[in-house]
C-alpha cells in the first residue's frame, strides 16, 4: 500500500506513541487532582505546554489545549468577533478557500449581524496583501486567513498579511493546521494574534490540538464546566494526547529543512509526471505550496471513480478535504480559484509523507495515467470532448 493522503491524517510516530503510553498506563491521574499521581500528570501537561510554546515562538500561557483544529478555529474566531462587537466593530475579512471550520463559523456570525468580506484568491489560490489592506475598515475586528490550504497546498504570505493587521490594529487569526510541523511557523515573527493547530496532521494523535492566543487577547469559552485550561476550556485534559502532540511536533521540526528539500523534489517529480496526462492541470501555485502537496484536475472523468480505482491498486488518495468526503458538490476551493464544476469534479489530491520514495512516486504516476485513460475510454463526456461536440477547458 502507498499512503498518499497525509493531509487527511498522518500515522502516529513511534516517538509520539512512546511519549503517550506512560500517561495511559501508569501516570493516569487527573491533572486537577491534588495527590501525587494527579500532580505528576499536571507537571507533564505543563511541560508539554512549554514545549509547544517554544516551538512556535510563543509563551506557555498563550497555549490552550483543544480537541483539534476545528475547535480551535471556532474559539478563536468567535472570541475575536465578540471582542470586536463589544467595541462596535462587526466587520470580518476572510477568503473563500478556508476550511469549513472557519467558513461555517463565519456564516453563523453573519446570521448574528456580522459582515464578512471575502477576499479573492485568484487562480493560484493566494490572497494579495494589497487587497487585504484595501478591505480593512474602521469597524474591522478580525482577519482570518489560513497559513496553508488543506486541498491545494497554497502557502499564504502570512507575515505580510499579519503585519498589515498589526499596523491597523486588527486581530489576525490563521488556521495553521496544515502548516504546523511542515513549514516554519513563528507567531511573533509572523505577526499572528491567534493560531489553530491539530496534532494528527504532524504524526501526533487524533482528538488533540492547540490554540495560540497572544497575551492580551481575551478568549471566550466554548465549553462550560470546570476550571481547566485557566477556565477557558472545561473538561479533563487529554494528558496523554497532549504529551504525544508535543513530542510529535518537536520531532517534526528536527531536520525540517532536509525533509522539506527531499519532499519538494518528490512533489515536483510527481507534478511533472501527472502533467504528461493530456487535458490535466495543477491546482494552486506551483512554487508557493506545501512540500508534499499535489492537486490535479483531469478533464472528462469523475473524481470518486478515480479514487476507488486507485484504491484497488493500493494507493490511498483523496479528491479534497477529508471533512467533506461525503459531499457530492465539487470542492469549494477549486471553484474559488476558477475551476468550472465539470472540471472540479475530476480532481485528485495526493499528499506525500516523509517516508515517500521515488519508486512510490513513479508507481503513483503510472497508476494515475492508467486509471485516467481507463475512465476516459468509456466516458460519454470525454467522447463528446474528443468529437468536438463540447470544447476542452484544460
Amino acid at each position: 500500500m502507498i499512503y498518499a493522503d497525509n493531509a487527511a491524517t498522518t500515522r502516529m510516530s513511534k516517538t509520539a506513541v512512546e511519549a503517550m503510553l506512560p500517561y495511559l498506563e501508569d501516570c493516569y491521574g487527573n491533572p486537577s487532582s491534588l495527590y501525587a499521581l494527579g500532580q505528576k500528570a499536571k507537571e507533564a501537561l505543563e511541560r508539554a505546554r512549554q514545549t509547544v510554546a517554544s516551538l512556535i515562538g510563543a509563551e506557555p500561557r498563550e497555549i490552550l489545549f483543544t480537541s483539534g483544529g476545528s475547535e480551535a478555529d471556532n474559539q478563536a474566531i468567535r472570541s475575536a468577533a465578540y471582542l470586536g462587537a463589544a467595541k462596535g466593530k462587526r466587520h470580518i475579512i476572510s477568503d473563500p478557500i478556508e476550511h469549513h471550520a472557519v467558513l461555517h463559523t463565519l456564516r453563523k456570525l453573519e446570521k448574528e449581524g456580522f459582515e464578512v468580506t471575502w477576499l479573492p484568491v485568484h487562480e493560484n489560490g493566494i490572497v494579495r496583501p494589497e487587497e487585504l489592506e484595501a478591505a480593512i475598515r474602521d469597524d474591522t475586528c478580525l482577519v482570518t486567513v489560513m497559513t496553508a490550504n488543506n486541498e491545494i497546498g497554497t502557502i499564504q504570505p502570512i507575515r505580510a498579511l499579519g503585519r498589515i493587521c498589526r499596523d491597523r490594529g486588527v486581530l489576525f487569526h490563521t488556521d495553521a493546521v496544515q502548516a504546523v510541523g511542515h513549514i516554519p511557523v513563528n507567531v511573533k515573527e509572523d505577526n499572528v494574534d491567534l493560531l489553530s493547530a491539530s496534532a494528527h496532521k504532524f504524526h501526533g494523535p487524533k482528538g488533540v490540538g492547540f490554540l495560540y492566543a497572544r497575551r492580551g487577547v481575551r478568549l471566550q469559552s466554548l465549553i462550560e464546566g470546570g476550571a481547566q485550561e485557566r477556565g477557558l476550556r472545561a473538561g479533563t485534559e487529554n494528558v496523554g494526547g497532549v504529551v504525544a502532540m508535543a513530542a510529535a511536533l518537536e520531532e517534526s521540526l528536527c531536520g525540517m529543512e532536509q525533509t522539506t528539500d527531499r519532499l519538494t523534489a518528490l512533489r515536483d517529480r510527481l507534478i511533472r509526471g501527472l502533467r504528461e496526462i493530456p487535458h490535466s492541470a495543477l491546482n494552486g501555485d506551483a512554487a508557493r505550496r506545501l512540500p508534499g502537496n499535489v492537486n490535479f484536475c483531469f478533464e472528462g472523468i469523475e473524481g470518486e471513480s478515480l479514487l476507488l480505482l486507485l484504491d484497488d491498486k493500493g494507493i490511498c488518495a483523496s479528491s479534497g478535504s477529508a471533512c467533506t468526503s461525503g459531499s457530492l458538490d465539487p470542492s469549494h476551493v477549486l471553484l474559488a480559484i476558477g475551476r468550472v464544476h465539470d472540471v472540479a469534479h475530476g480532481s485528485l489530491r495526493l499528499t506525500l509523507g516523509e517516508d515517500a520514495t521515488e519508486a512510490q512516486v513513479d508507481e503513483i504516476i503510472a497508476a494515475v495515467k492508467e486509471v485516467v485513460a481507463h475512465l476516459r475510454s468509456f466516458s460519454p463526456v470525454w467522447r463528446d470532448l474528443c468529437e468536438g461536440k463540447t470544447p476542452f477547458i484544460l
